[in-house]
C-alpha cells in the first residue's frame, strides 16, 4: 500500500488531535515550585542521559555531582564537581562523600551495581537504577504493567565468571543488587526505548533521517501496529520530578500519553521536513521472508503476534500517577533530526540501526514485482 498525499493529509490531521504536533501541550517545571535542593550523586553523566539529568538539576537548583572515567565529554559542565573512577573496580573518590540520591544509568553488568551500591548505601538516600523494558520475560498480555513477569535469574550468577547473560537478565540482577543493598530506598524505572537528541544508537534517529530524504519510503508491516518509546528529556526531568518528590519502587517509562500507531509516528515524523515523501507499507510475512530483521532493520517495529502482541502495548497508569509527561512526536523528531544533521558527514551516512538505501530499494521493487 503506497500512501498519497491526501492520505498523509488525513493522517496528520488525526496526529495533530493526538497532539502530535502541538509544542503548547508541553510543561517545563511541573516539579513542586519551590524543591529542596539535592545533592545528587551521578554515575555516567556524560553519555546520553546524563547531561541531560545533570542540566535539569541544575535547572532546579539542585547539586549534582558526576562520576565516571573522565573521557568522554569532558568539556560539559565544566562547574559540576567530578569524581574520576572506573565501575569496574576504582570506586575509591566515592567514599566519604553523601548524596541524598543516586542515579546509576550506565550499568548493565550487575557487579557494578552490587559494588556501587554497597559502598554507597550508607551516604545516599535513594538509589536510582535505570532499568529496561527488557526485564519482563513474557510480552504476550495487552497491558501489562509493572507486575509484569520478569526473568527468573539465579543472585548466584553475578559471580559467575563465564556466565554472559542476555541483556535482560542482566538488567534483573542489577535490579536485585540495588534492591539488596538499599531495600525500601530503591527506585527502579524500566524505560522502553530511550529516543532524542544525543542517541547514538540510531534506532529512532533512522525514521527521521530517511524521511527528510524523500522519495518513497518503506513503512514496515500494519500500519495500526502500536509503537512506544520515550523522550530522552523527558525521562531526565521525570527522574528529577521523581527524586524530588521522594519517589521509590518499579515504574515503568514508555510513551506517549495516547496509543501510538506506527502510521501516526512515521506521518507526524514526515510533519517536520518539506521533502516530498511517499509511504509503501509493505506486508509483515514479505519482510520476514526477505530476513527483514524487526527493530534492528525496521527500527521500532515489532510484529504484534504471539509473545510480542503486548510488547508496545503497556498499561501506563502507574507512570501517569507518579508524574511522567511528554514532548509532542513532532519536538522529539524535529529535535532529532537537528542533532543527526549536526553530526560529521560520514556518520549522517552510517547509520547504526535500519536497512541501507540499496536494500530498501531492493525491497520496494521486489514488492512492487510481486503485483502490489
Amino acid at each position: 500500500m503506497t500512501t498519497s498525499r491526501r492520505d498523509f493529509l488525513q493522517f496528520a490531521a488525526a496526529g495533530a488531535a493526538l497532539g502530535l504536533g502541538v509544542p503548547g501541550t508541553w510543561e517545563l517545571g511541573r516539579s513542586i515550585p519551590n524543591p529542596k535542593s539535592l545533592r545528587v550523586l551521578v554515575l555516567g553523566g556524560t553519555g546520553f542521559i546524563g547531561p541531560h539529568l545533570v542540566q535539569y538539576l541544575i535547572d532546579r537548583g539542585h547539586t549534582p555531582t558526576i562520576f565516571n572515567r573522565g573521557r568522554t565529554n569532558t568539556h560539559l559542565f565544566p562547574e559540576v564537581e567530578k569524581l574520576i573512577g572506573d565501575r569496574s573496580g576504582d570506586l575509591e573518590s566515592l567514599r566519604g562523600g553523601t548524596w541524598d540520591a543516586v542515579v546509576d544509568n550506565s550499568a548493565s553488568n550487575p557487579k557494578w551495581v552490587r559494588d556501587s551500591a554497597q559502598l554507597l548505601k550508607d551516604s545516599v538516600g535513594t538509589y536510582l537504577f535505570t532499568s529496561t523494558r527488557s526485564v519482563y520475560s513474557d510480552f504476550s498480555e495487552i497491558g501489562m504493567d509493572e507486575t509484569g513477569p520478569v526473568f527468573e535469574v539465579d543472585r548466584a550468577w553475578v559471580d559467575d565468571e563465564e556466565r554472559r547473560l542476555p541483556y535482560g537478565q542482566a538488567k534483573v540482577l542489577c535490579e536485585m543488587e540495588a534492591n539488596a543493598a538499599l531495600p525500601e530506598r530503591t527506585l527502579i524505572v524500566r524505560p522502553g526505548l530511550i529516543v532524542g537528541p544525543g542517541d547514538n544508537t540510531d534506532r529512532f534517529t533512522y525514521w527521521p533521517a530517511r524521511i527528510d530524504r524523500g522519495g518513497e519510503v518503506l513503512a514496515p508491516g500494519d500500519p495500526d501496529n502500536n509503537v512506544m518509546f520515550i523522550d530522552v528529556r523527558d525521562l531526565a526531568e521525570w527522574y528529577v520530578h521523581l527524586l524530588e518528590n521522594g519517589a521509590t519502587g518499579v515504574l515503568n517509562a514508555l510513551g506517549p500519553t495516547s496509543p501510538l500507531s506506527y502510521a501516526e509516528m512515521l506521518y507526524g515524523i514526515r510533519a517536520v521536513t518539506a521533502v516530498s515523501v511517499s509511504f509503501t507499507w509493505i506486508d509483515t510475512d514479505f519482510l520476514l521472508e526477505q530476513e527483514v530483521r524487526p527493530y534492528s532493520h525496521m527500527p521500532l517495529w515489532i510484529p504484534a503476534r504471539g509473545n510480542q502482541v503486548g510488547f508496545q502495548r503497556f498499561d501506563l497508569t502507574k507512570s501517569f500517577e507518579a508524574g511522567i509527561k511528554y514532548r509532542p512526536l513532532a519536538v522529539t523528531a524535529k529535535d532529532t533530526l537537528d542533532y543527526h544533521k549536526s553530526r560529521p558527514v560520514e556518520r549522517q551516512q552510517q547509520l547504526r540501526a535500519g536497512i541501507t538505501a540499496e536494500r530498501e530499494r531492493e525491497l520496494l521493487d521486489a514488492w512492487h514485482a510481486a503485483g502490489h
